[in-house]
């Protein structure tokens, strides 16, 4: 069982702070990757929470693998996002408050594939206009790194 499955067992759905990472990861025609989540079913960037003792880097790497099958000996930091607007509850209830260092990758080794439970698809996207489906912490991840303005 994870931490974050441990403290669920002790405090329910309650609100907590929770350090994570996300990975945006663009092609060579500068379409961004997109995870579509199993547990809402809309399209979201790779990322996830930090494990017990993991950097930030680390946890990139690691969630950069897990959720697309890919690795990058490079990840450019570009911002750190918190606050009241980056609360988010889950399908099942529970609420966190996410504080998100954000990374970007344009150099990556593999080819985009799910390599988890966590995703049923992952396709690459244009940012030119509204991406149908999108989730509502990625296109506000997206917005406040100023990576798109709709």
């Amino acid at each position: 069982m994870g931490y974050i499955q441990e403290l669920r067992k002790i405090i329910g759905s309650r609100p907590i702070i929770l350090t994570g990472v996300n990975i945006i990861v663009f092609n060579d025609r500068n379409e961004i990757l997109l995870q579509r989540r199993t547990d809402t079913g809309d399209w979201g960037l790779i990322g996830g929470i930090l494990e017990l003792g993991e950097s930030l880097e680390e946890a990139a790497h690691r969630e950069l693998f897990e959720e697309a099958g890919l690795r990058t000996d490079y990840l450019k930091h570009i911002t750190i996002l918190s606050g009241a607007d980056m609360y988010y509850r889950y399908p099942n209830g529970d609420e966190i408050y996410n504080v998100i260092s954000v990374y970007e990758t344009r150099n990556f080794i593999g080819e985009p594939c799910v390599n988890d439970d966590e995703g049923l698809e992952v396709k690459f996207f244009s940012m030119d206009k509204p991406i149908p489906e999108i989730n509502g912490m990625t296109k506000k991840i997206l917005y406040k790194s100023r990576y798109i303005n709709w």
